[in-house]
């Protein structure tokens, strides 16, 4: 039994008194090396951080001022849909070569079909060429005649049936 109570007994003791740091001593020379360390590592830590933020914030583009956004230039759709739609007839004579066109689409304009007519000029387009040449310019795609809001439609209808 006796050799029992020995093996329970650990080999290793542990007393508070063997960790006594009552003989550490910093002195004025220790001291003075480690504030300086301490120190120059911070230093150093700054530093880096200064240099690393310098890095990524000097390959980021500048932010652009904001472009202001251009005045629609063409005519808005009700001023569009005002303008005159007629029905085009010809006086010129049935054998004659010459044949008025769209100067959009370069189509052939037949006899009865139903053109748009700009008020300055009093040229003739398809409906729908027209229209979505307007909905990007303010002028006559031919003459480059401009077309005002305050243009009188009623005046816009040609005197004559031809082509001019």
């Amino acid at each position: 039994m006796a050799s029992v109570s020995q093996d329970s007994q650990p080999m290793f003791q542990w007393h508070f008194n063997e960790f006594d740091d009552r003989g550490f001593e910093v002195r004025g020379r220790t001291f003075f090396l480690i504030v300086i360390l301490f120190s120059v590592l911070l230093l150093f830590i700054l530093l880096f951080l200064y240099a690393r933020w310098i890095y990524l914030y000097s390959h980021l583009p500048f932010p652009n001022p904001p472009v202001p956004q251009p005045a629609p230039r063409g005519l808005d759709p009700s001023t569009i849909k005002s303008l005159p739609i007629i029905p085009l007839r010809s006086l010129e004579a049935p054998n004659s070569t010459a044949q008025a066109e769209c100067c959009i689409c370069l189509g052939v304009f037949e006899d009865g079909e139903k053109v748009k007519v700009l008020p300055p000029c009093r040229h003739c387009y398809h409906s729908e060429c027209v229209d979505r040449w307007l909905s990007g310019h303010s002028s006559c795609p031919l003459c480059r005649a401009s077309l005002g809001v305050d243009a009188q439609v009623e005046s816009a209808v040609p005197q004559t049936n031809y082509l001019p």
